[in-house]
């Protein structure tokens, strides 16, 4: 491993649920020059004001986990959005990066990036080889040209500039300082909040977008945080040697996968819902399974360790108690 305290460290997307978990991992860690800048004082959509503050802060690091997120109804409905926006912070923030002088990025992207019918459990080498699922498509056409691009300056200026980019891939994320929008959330804060509010009114029946067939794997958001830093603290041969120039990127996943079915049972029963649960099948499932083989990060020594139940137990507590 390759650790030093004193680095100034930029992460990107610091007030979002994985940015705010790399700060705690980090500062747990003992990293002791961390540097955020919240939307409002930082556009990283602007070219030049993401060229300024580079020119400024001149950080040694730079976590990359600012994006516009959100579920199946955000990415049918704001498209144009969610490739723009998150084509641009990348751009920016990559290039800008390598401009300044950073030599180790860590670019956050998503399981999104495998093809809709992706062979079980998806592989880093499934990436490319197949149509996108069409509700997301946007956003995971933004994350893969994250990916490449952090490849492609890797390899023009990895001998030359000392260059070292790398890309964690997380599979479904959930906990402390998620998006808990009715409407433009994840499927865990949604449900979340449906269970919540049923529980709090008394409702004797929650409905559940889709079938309930579709698995989906979940990994809480600290174990992502502290993937996200072990591989970035990785020595770079042991890193090179588990990855390949056009394939570096890294899944992080939790192990296992549920059905929607089977998470909506463990969220109403973290919530303390005693009502009926049933399934809306005319609305969208999305892909019919999404579970990360995350063979390559275990062999590199990592492994998650909060179960979903524990995990979700956590998550309610934090969205109760902001709620009261």
């Amino acid at each position: 491993m390759i650790t030093d305290l004193n680095h100034k460290i930029y992460v990107a997307g610091h007030r979002g649920m994985v940015g705010s978990a790399i700060v705690r991992t980090l500062q747990a860690k003992g990293y002791l020059n961390i540097v955020t800048r919240t939307h409002a004082e930082l556009d990283l959509t602007n070219q030049a004001a993401v060229q300024a503050f580079f020119g400024q802060e001149k950080p040694d690091q730079v976590y990359l986990a600012a994006a516009k997120v959100g579920g199946i109804h955000a990415n049918n409905t704001y498209p144009a959005e969610f490739i723009y926006d998150n084509l641009m912070v990348q751009n920016n923030v990559i290039h800008q990066a390598f401009l300044s002088g950073v030599k180790k990025l860590l670019f956050l992207g998503s399981s999104c990036i495998y093809p809709k019918m992706a062979p079980q459990p998806m592989g880093e080498d499934a990436l490319l080889m197949g149509k996108l699922e069409p509700t997301n498509e946007p956003y995971a056409i933004a994350k893969i040209a994250g990916i490449k691009m952090c490849e492609s300056y890797n390899r023009q200026y990895g001998k030359s500039h000392g260059v070292d980019y790398r890309s964690v891939m997380p599979t479904n994320l959930y906990g402390p300082g998620d998006n808990y929008h009715p409407e433009n959330s994840h499927v865990i804060p949604a449900l979340i909040r449906r269970f919540h509010e049923a529980k709090v009114t008394g409702a004797p029946e929650v409905v559940i977008w889709g079938t309930g067939t579709p698995k989906r794997e979940f990994l809480y958001v600290d174990d992502m945080a502290a993937a996200s830093v072990f591989v970035m603290e990785l020595d770079k041969g042991i890193y090179d040697e588990h990855t390949s120039p056009m394939e570096s990127h890294i899944n992080v996943g939790y192990g296992s996968d549920v059905t929607i079915a089977e998470l909506a049972d463990t969220v109403g029963r973290a919530v303390g819902y005693q009502g009926r649960i049933s399934f809306d099948a005319s609305k969208p499932d999305g892909a019919p399974r999404k579970w990360m083989d995350s063979s390559r990060l275990n062999k590199l020594g990592w492994k998650a360790s909060v179960c979903l139940e524990i995990g979700l137990q956590k998550t309610y507590g934090e969205f109760a108690q902001a709620e009261c």
